[in-house]
């Protein structure tokens, strides 16, 4: 079931692995880390730190 002209070879789906395994999760991880430590931080601004 595949469509003319969209068959990958083994060196396009190696170098889209890499890219996605090298770039794409290592930013994303970090993209979701900085942005919860960023969130709360915002919550402890208008909460206080903890135990106050």
């Amino acid at each position: 079931m595949e469509r003319p002209g969209e068959v990958f070879t083994k060196a396009q789906e190696l170098r889209s692995f890499l890219f996605l395994s090298v770039v794409t999760a290592p930013v994303l991880a970090v993209g979701i880390v900085a942005g919860y430590g960023f969130l709360v931080w915002i919550y402890q601004m208008f909460a206080g730190p903890p135990g106050s």
